[in-house]
């Protein structure tokens, strides 16, 4: 390429191309260097492709470089550093794969037409190479990210499908994403690829550092995978070889993290799949993966609609409902005070509508219900009636309900503050009995209260029950502090760590709010107990930890604080002191709402 500017001391130099004031010269010179840069062995090429990919990442929707070859001069790249690989190892060629797959993703991920234009220059083969591991893992996440932005278009997913390897190499990398990149660079810090670090930071920490951006970019490695696996779920004749016991059961353990919160993840694929009646045979008939999507369904995640219809859609097919009836009916009616989540607008009226249909379809049929799913969804059924009822209720009438209702609960507190946990639950339950439908307030107090009994009984699952039913009815809604606090405490009971963790959070993200004077944090201070939680959760939750598990780097429970990077002193949030954490687990009685604090929350805490 002629050189543009005299003082330059590079002839060619991508950068004074581009500073040519001509737009036909400029154009022309584009195309030139598009066009002769694969075959050229000079040093510094990384650095126009590193100009490429940020003006990609700034500008993908640009067509000019798409006019000019852009697809083509990349797709050469790639097929150069795999079959070149003594050019790869010259100077910093090592990057220019990487960043010439990173560049077709950034280009086609929001216009149709550009992703045929790529399909049309020849760029799957040479991702496809990368997808396979012909170089690293690092490579490897920018090739299945940028194969799922052509494969979610209509026009071009027929040409990644023609790669009959793809879905297969999707599958095996989000099932062993984590593995691979926790055993190739996170687990020995003395072993890691250079060039690896300097993309993962762009040269701007350390270890440390290292370690976080790898956490976050195995996640999305896994997640990319997933999104992949996605476009080929729409169709049928892909459902066989995704709908494999040994691969769907992992999906619902599949999430983000709280590194890459924005991806569906797992529950994501698991919606796709059940949306098709073949996917929904193989979804009921594989054990724990409806257990697994109950509990999300349950949970504060922002997946969680995703999780409701795939339970609701169980339900109303008829070749599955009976397969699984028995299983969702408890989380859908704990659900069934939710009015607006996701695209639903009333979900709990449309939840109450698919049980009752599903009693009227199994009322005459072979396949029963068992008894104890009928009386759930009969009661059910029976407290909507009662609201309905209520409307036309004489005010007087439902005041002296609500009035009974207070005192029950009177009852309660004082048998709980004696110690007669039993006791106080069944005053709760009787409350509950008492309590007009339509006071949502005292019901949430009224469930969280018994919620809070349950646990004291070392009794989970219906204090995970008791507290969706109070955060379902609060509003907003999954934002009832105390609520949010007891299921989480319910959730480690179980060994539940993520649902433990989110809720967690979520509570302190409450208290930091919180105008209660009894919730609010005490001079910005995260209460211990609930920090003790956290750290507990990231620890069991944490994305490398089955990994880790595998290859040693977790030898035993007490160890995993090594594994996980940090100590368990070392907090990103200023502790309160013992004695706030004490004051904070008082066990007092509040007549008028609910009470001051949850009682034995810290013992509690110990003992699970």
């Amino acid at each position: 390429m002629d050189k543009i500017q005299s003082d330059c001391p590079y002839p060619g130099c991508f950068f004074c191309v581009m500073k040519e004031a001509n737009p036909s010269k400029r154009r022309a010179s584009v195309l030139k260097f598009f066009r002769e840069l694969p075959s050229q062995d000079d040093d510094g090429q990384v650095l126009p492709i590193s100009g490429l990919w940020n003006t990609a990442m700034a500008h993908p929707n640009d067509p000019e470089f798409i006019n000019l070859g852009i697809f083509e001069c990349m797709s050469a790249l790639i097929w150069k550093g795999l079959k070149n690989r003594r050019w790869l190892s010259h100077d910093q060629n090592i990057y220019i794969p990487y960043y010439a797959a990173h560049i077709i993703g950034s280009y086609t991920m929001n216009m149709e037409e550009f992703a045929e234009r790529a399909v049309r220059a020849g760029v799957i083969p040479p991702l496809v190479e990368l997808l396979r591991g012909r170089l690293t893992w690092v490579e490897q996440r920018v090739a299945v990210r940028a194969l799922g932005h052509l494969a979610t278009y209509p026009s071009t997913f027929p040409a990644v499908a023609d790669h009959g390897e793809v879905l297969e190499l999707a599958i095996q990398l989000a099932s062993s994403s984590l593995e691979i990149v926790y055993s190739h660079f996170y687990q020995f810090v003395d072993r890691r690829i250079g060039y690896h670090c300097d993309l993962l930071t762009r040269g701007m920490g350390g270890v440390e550092m290292e370690s976080r951006k790898a956490e976050e970019w195995a996640s999305q490695l896994q997640c990319w995978s997933l999104q992949l696996i996605n476009c080929f779920a729409f169709k049928s004749e892909f459902l066989h070889d995704i709908c494999k016991a040994d691969f769907l059961v992992k999906l619902p353990g599949m999430w983000g993290g709280l590194v890459n919160e924005n991806s569906p993840a797992g529950v994501g694929l698991l919606r796709t799949i059940c949306q098709s009646k073949l996917g929904r045979g193989h979804v009921a008939n594989i054990p724990g993966v409806v257990e697994a999507l109950c509990n999300i369904a349950r949970s504060s995640d922002d997946w969680q609609y995703m999780a409701v219809d795939c339970l609701l859609w169980l339900v109303q097919d008829s070749n599955t409902c009976h397969k699984v009836i028995d299983r969702v009916a408890s989380t859908l009616i704990d659900l069934a005070d939710i009015s607006m989540l996701g695209d639903y607008k009333k979900l709990g009226d449309t939840i109450v509508t698919v049980l009752q249909e599903c009693m009227q379809q199994y009322a005459n049929s072979r396949n029963s219900i068992c008894t104890h799913t009928k009386e759930q969804i009969d009661e059910l059924l029976s407290s909507k009636q009662s609201l309905k009822l209520e409307k036309n209720m004489p005010k007087e009438d439902l005041h002296i309900k609500q009035a009974a209702a207070l005192v029950v609960k009177l009852e309660g507190n004082s048998l709980f503050s004696s110690g007669n946990i039993a006791g106080a639950a069944a005053k709760y339950s009787e409350a509950l009995a008492l309590c007009p439908m339509k006071s949502k307030k005292e019901r949430v107090v009224l469930y969280s209260n018994r919620a809070q009994c349950y646990l004291l009984l070392q009794q989970p699952l219906a204090a995970i029950s008791d507290a969706t039913r109070a955060l379902c009815l609060h509003s907003p809604l999954n934002r009832h502090a105390k609520s949010l606090w007891r299921r989480a405490q319910a959730y480690d009971m179980l060994g539940l760590a993520k649902e433990s963790l989110l809720d967690a959070i979520l509570f302190i993200n409450e208290c930091s709010q919180s105008n209660d004077p009894d919730l609010s944090l005490k001079q910005n201070k995260v209460p211990d107990y609930a920090e003790r939680l956290v750290k507990k959760q990231m620890r069991a939750a944490w994305l490398f930890r089955e990994a880790a598990l595998k290859h040693g780097g977790i030898h035993c429970e007490g160890e995993a604080s090594d594994a996980f990077g940090q100590e368990a002193d070392d907090s990103e949030w200023e502790t309160a002191s013992e004695s706030d954490a004490e004051n904070d687990a008082t066990g007092e009685a509040d007549d008028e709402t609910e009470w001051k604090n949850d009682g034995h929350q810290e013992n509690l805490y110990e003992k699970s």
